[in-house]
C-alpha cells in the first residue's frame, strides 16, 4: 500500500492506493487546504498534522512524491520545497520510506504520455480506480505517484525473480532448448 502526496501550499493531495493480485484499487483520498492568509508556518502545520493522521490511519509502505526539479518562480519553489519538506518529515516520523519520481515518470504510468494535462490524469485515474464521482485534480495527482510507485515496484519484484532463475540455455535460433 502506498500514499502518494501532491505537495502544495494551499492545497496539498493525498492517496492511498493498494495492488491486490494485478489490479489496483484506491483505499482513501483526500486534500487539504490551508488558506493563503494564513502564515507560511500555519499552513505547514496543518500539511503535517493531516499527513501524519493519513499516515497512522492507513499505515502505507512507503509515501511516493513527485520529484521538483524547476520552478519559474523562486518564491513559490521555495514554498513548495518547505511543503515537501513537510512531507518528508511525516514519513520520517512514522518510519515511512520515500519514493520520488519526476512528473513525467508519474504522468507516463498512469496516462501513457508524460506531458498528459492535469484533466487527462486525473480521467484516468477515474478510470483506472474506478471512482464514479471526479477526483479532486491534487488528489487525483496524489493517486498518480501512487501508482507510479506500485508500478515500479511490480517490475522491480518481476526483474528480481527473472534474474533469480537459472537461465535456459540458448539454441543458436534465440529459442530455448529443453
Amino acid at each position: 500500500m502506498i500514499l502518494g502526496v501532491d505537495p502544495g501550499t494551499v492545497v496539498t493531495g493525498w492517496g492511498v492506493v493498494q495492488a491486490i493480485g494485478g489490479a489496483l484499487r484506491h483505499v482513501g483520498y483526500g486534500t487539504v487546504h490551508a488558506s493563503s492568509a494564513e502564515p507560511q508556518a500555519v499552513r505547514l502545520r496543518r500539511i503535517y498534522q493531516a499527513l501524519s493522521k493519513v499516515l497512522l490511519e492507513y499505515r502505507p509502505d512507503a509515501i511516493s512524491l513527485e520529484r521538483v526539479f524547476f520552478a519559474r518562480n523562486v518564491q513559490s519553489a521555495l514554498k513548495l520545497g518547505q511543503a515537501r519538506g513537510v512531507a518528508l518529515l511525516a514519513a520520517a516520523e512514522h518510519g515511512v520510506g520515500v519514493h520520488e519520481y519526476s512528473a513525467v515518470e508519474i504522468k507516463s504510468a498512469v496516462v501513457g504520455f508524460g506531458h498528459a494535462t492535469k484533466q487527462q490524469v486525473q480521467m484516468m485515474i477515474g478510470s483506472l480506480l474506478r471512482v464514479a464521482d471526479p477526483v479532486p485534480v491534487d488528489a487525483a495527482d496524489a493517486l498518480a505517484a501512487a501508482i507510479c510507485d506500485l508500478n515500479r515496484r511490480s517490475f522491480e519484484n518481476r526483474l528480481a525473480e527473472a534474474l533469480s532463475r537459472k537461465p535456459t540455455p540458448l539454441h543458436p535460433n534465440g529459442r530455448g532448448i529443453r
